[in-house]
């Protein structure tokens, strides 16, 4: 058992196979050799990558059961993170991976076609323009995002793709009550809930990170989230 596998299961009651072990590892060789060319990950050494990123992108089981054909969609994806790890070891779910820069979704491309994996797509777009197409807007079950924006701006990204009585996951550093603080006007307005804070602490990683956890409580109003830029700027006072 590699020890990847016996860290899932130990900290998350996650199992993962041979043959998804062998994906991660495909995953973290292909975000070698790709990091290489442009930038992807300032984390680069392989134990590193399993714990900071694979790992990580795992913790989100801790406070929400992923269920069978539950859809989910990865807000500012970057190279993956967290919606690739979710994919592969959940194959059961719909990840879609949401990316503004062509080259990194070039990138996830690659990884989902390299993995063969039939449960990912891309979309290259804008949360804030995401939030007002139609087949996406209050759709999903599970909303997720990491290092994306602070919490005040960050929940005009997410609360409009989900459906009423789904989830937003914020995966988030030292910060993370202040940042949840400071958003509650902003949820009040969204129709979004503060579930929680969760405290997460990886091996080997100094301090801990936290999951931010909002359920959507009603119909966000259809103005939101405003024009692309002004959500991080202009937080909703």
């Amino acid at each position: 058992m590699s020890l990847l596998q016996e860290q899932a299961k130990d900290l998350f009651n996650v199992t993962l196979t041979d043959e998804q072990i062998q994906q991660f590892d495909r995953y973290l060789d292909e975000l070698t050799d790709w990091n290489s060319r442009m930038n992807l990950t300032a984390i680069i050494e392989p134990s590193a990558v399993r714990v900071r990123h694979f790992l990580d992108s795992l913790s989100v089981v801790n406070v929400i059961d992923l269920h069978q054909g539950m859809g989910i969609i990865d807000i500012g994806s970057g190279a993956g993170f967290p919606g690739l790890p979710l994919a592969i070891a959940f194959p059961d779910v719909n990840v879609t991976l949401l990316e503004s820069t062509g080259k990194k979704v070039k990138f996830l491309d690659h990884v989902i076609k390299t993995l063969d994996l039939k449960n990912v797509r891309t979309l290259n777009a804008r949360a804030e323009d995401a939030g007002h197409i139609s087949h996406h807007r209050a759709k999903y079950d599970l909303i997720v995002a990491r290092a994306v924006a602070r919490l005040p701006g960050l929940v005009e990204y997410m609360l409009p793709l989900a459906r009423v009585g789904g989830h937003c996951i914020a995966m988030k550093g030292s910060t993370a009550e202040e940042e949840a603080k400071d958003a509650k006007r902003a949820l009040s307005v969204l129709k979004g809930e503060l579930l929680g804070v969760e405290m997460l602490q990886l091996p080997d990683v100094e301090h801990p990170h936290y999951l931010v956890v909002i359920e959507k409580s009603g119909q966000t109003p259809k103005q939101y989230p405003r024009s692309p830029g002004i959500p991080t700027r202009q937080p909703i006072p």
